[in-house]
């Protein structure tokens, strides 16, 4: 079992390494399972990225998907170091990533209730 903090390399010109600005992070591991490096090659050839490995390169700790607004997995747990107050970059990124994909407005009509007075009920026969 992972269990701690591991340190973990990202690699340039990634998402990963646009969120974290930096080629070399630690987080929190707490999990039994990783990537079956069996399959690497066949992930890489559909389109996925491994951006972030251990310092060995043997285990994956980041992949994403390049052609994706934000298709990013992580072996490591960053809600054990998010706040309500400071999210985890990685939580901050999803966010910003979402609201720059808002093409419009919830229209106003999504955001009404429906007054009572028009509310049908289903009664059982």
């Amino acid at each position: 079992m992972r269990l701690g903090a591991y340190p973990c390399e990202i690699a340039p010109n990634t998402l990963a390494h646009q969120i974290y600005g930096s080629d070399l992070i630690s987080e929190r591991h707490r999990h039994r399972w990783e990537f079956n490096n069996d399959y690497r090659a066949q992930f890489e050839q559909g389109g996925m990225r491994f951006s972030g490995l251990s310092p060995t390169g043997q285990l994956v700790e980041i992949a994403e998907i390049t052609d994706h607004p934000f298709m990013l997995g992580s072996q490591f747990h960053p809600e054990f170091l998010s706040r309500p107050n400071r999210p985890h970059p990685l939580f901050r990124k999803f966010i910003e990533t979402i609201i720059a994909q808002t093409v419009e407005p919830i229209p106003e009509i999504m955001l009404e209730t429906v007054p009572e007075a028009e509310q049908k009920t289903h009664e059982l026969a």
